[in-house]
């Protein structure tokens, strides 16, 4: 049993763990920076502990102040939201040391999964379909001339030990090749405090599509579907929807085997996500694995009338994953938008400042996930996400027209946000159809 439940978090995913451990009776404790002693979750978390200043490395990221909070709070469990801490190992590990139960997968299965060229070999193994890449991380640009040689420009490096688009660079020719290659082991450095790379082919025209598996603690593994992610900027995912224009229930079935046969190579449990790129004669591969809660989760509660992060909760308490849950059927169509602080007209500059006026939307089928409210100062600290607007439709055209409506609803004066870019993208008779990929917004015009 979970007695008292500490969330490593802040913001919208904060709130929105509060939110599922009221329903199953579970005291929360809040953790927050002192740029965030404002926010509603602290306000709505029954204690709330200061675990230091605004930067995420002195706060948010400081492993030893979030278990010495659940300890002085008596908390036996630490729900890490995504981002921050979510994804490592060690923090797994040191909440397991000190007899805390972490609310997401066990620690070999985050590290074996958080290093790319690790996962990738690791669900090769398993029969998983993988894109062409190199075997391990690339020792220098020489070894990258040489996969360029064999498998064709173009080609893309990746950060071994990252993810959201960071030590990322695509070369399509052998000229760029250098400084690309210096570039992306400089930003992975900053990112993650590793510069390991490791190159794939680049697949064109491909899209984007994440499979929801969970796993209990008796090696039962399932799928929920998959999410379609393929309007991104920069690798940064703006809209999310449930299911797939592209995929149909016979490749869906495909889809979540492969997915579950990824997740059963590091014996998952908890919540995750297996991504795929899928080329344009359907041939999809794995790309990675996101071992925690992703951003957009809220689309496939939507369409299948599960909570996610509940069921994570019940998971780690022991419980096995019920049988009905097996049998999911998808349940019309849902679409996320991430409202963001940023500022599309002037290339997406991030906005603080404080918002003077905001109203949520309402009315069927529509869902607000925010921590901001009128009055509230948007610290200059962290990411821009404001909160994600979710709609939900008998099928996908009624899940865009509520979209629509629900983003015309929505206001916040005192900053920009990209509300006006989402309502463009609504309109696009590219998306409308289905007809995209992940260079979607490449020639978008805005």
């Amino acid at each position: 049993m979970i007695k008292k439940l500490l969330i490593a978090n802040r913001g919208e995913i904060a709130l929105r763990v509060i939110r599922a451990c009221k329903e199953l009776n579970i005291p929360t404790v809040a953790v927050y920076s002192v740029a965030d002693a404002l926010s509603l979750h602290v306000r709505f978390a029954d204690e709330a502990v200061c675990i230091g200043p605004a930067d995420s490395k002195n706060s948010y990221l400081k492993m030893a102040q979030i278990i010495s909070a659940a300890e002085v709070t008596n908390a036996d469990a630490i729900h890490p939201g995504y981002g921050f801490l979510a994804e490592n190992a060690d923090f797994a590990q040191m909440c397991e040391d000190n007899e805390i139960i972490f609310v997401g997968p066990k620690p070999i299965a985050i590290r074996t999964m958080g290093d790319k060229a690790q996962a990738r070999e690791t669900v090769k193994k398993a029969g998983v379909p993988i894109i062409p890449g190199s075997e391990t991380v690339v020792k220098n640009s020489e070894e990258i001339k040489r996969f360029a040689e064999i498998h064709g420009y173009p080609i893309i490096l990746k950060a071994s030990a990252g993810g959201g688009g960071r030590g990322m660079r695509i070369v399509r020719q052998i000229a760029e090749l250098e400084n690309a290659y210096s570039n992306a082991r400089e930003e992975a450095q900053k990112a993650f405090g590793n510069s390991d790379l490791y190159v794939e082919k680049l697949i064109e025209d491909a899209r984007h599509i994440e499979v929801q598996i969970i796993g209990d603690n008796y090696g039962n593994i399932i799928h929920l579907g998959e999410r379609e992610c393929s309007i991104q900027r920069r690798h940064q995912k703006l809209i999310e929807e449930s299911p797939s224009p592209v995929v149909d229930a016979e490749l869906r079935e495909k889809l979540g085997k492969i997915a579950i046969r990824a997740a059963k190579a590091v014996k998952y449990t908890s919540a995750g996500t297996i991504e795929f790129l899928m080329d344009k004669k359907r041939n999809f591969y794995f790309m990675e694995m996101n071992t925690r809660i992703q951003v957009e989760h809220p689309v496939t509660e939507m369409v299948t009338g599960i909570d996610l992060v509940k069921e994570q909760i019940r998971l780690a308490r022991g419980e096995k994953i019920p049988k009905w849950m097996k049998k999911f059927n998808l349940r019309g169509h849902a679409i996320e938008c991430r409202i963001n602080a940023e500022n599309p007209a002037k290339n997406f500059l991030p906005s603080p400042g404080k918002i003077q006026v905001f109203h949520a939307p309402g009315g069927p089928g529509t869902r607000m996930d925010t921590h901001v409210y009128a009055g509230y100062e948007i610290p200059s600290h962290y990411d821009s996400l404001l909160g994600k607007l979710i709609t939900h439709g008998k099928d996908r055209m009624e899940a865009i027209i509520r979209m629509e409506r629900a983003l015309d609803e929505t206001i916040v004066e005192g900053v920009p946000t990209t509300i006006p870019f989402h309502k463009a993208i609504l309109k696009n008779e590219a998306f409308r159809t289905g007809d995209f990929n992940i260079a979607f917004l490449n020639n978008f015009k805005f």
